[in-house]
């Protein structure tokens, strides 16, 4: 999969990037394309897990994004304090 096969929903463009503006369009593709889990949710989307730099003070934390049930539209995406590396 490439990266211009991605699309975001309108909540993620409007809500997600003015609440968390370091949180890309493009750092939540690349989180999905080398997520290090994922697992599906009751509502059909899809949870993925990577760990990617934080672009404010280049920390590598896990970043979570959650997908349409499609697995490429992103809606949702934020740093996962409570993640445990399995």
């Amino acid at each position: 999969m490439n990266s211009e096969s991605y699309a975001a929903t309108r909540y993620f463009l409007e809500q997600v990037t003015v609440k968390r503006p370091y949180v890309t369009l493009e750092l939540a593709i690349l989180a999905v394309l080398n997520a290090k889990k994922s697992t599906k949710q009751s509502d059909g989307r899809m949870r993925h897990w990577a760990s990617v730099t934080d672009p404010r003070d280049s920390t590598v934390r896990t970043l979570r994004v959650v997908t349409l049930a499609d697995g490429k539209t992103i809606h949702n995406a934020f740093f996962d304090r409570d993640y445990i590396d399995e």
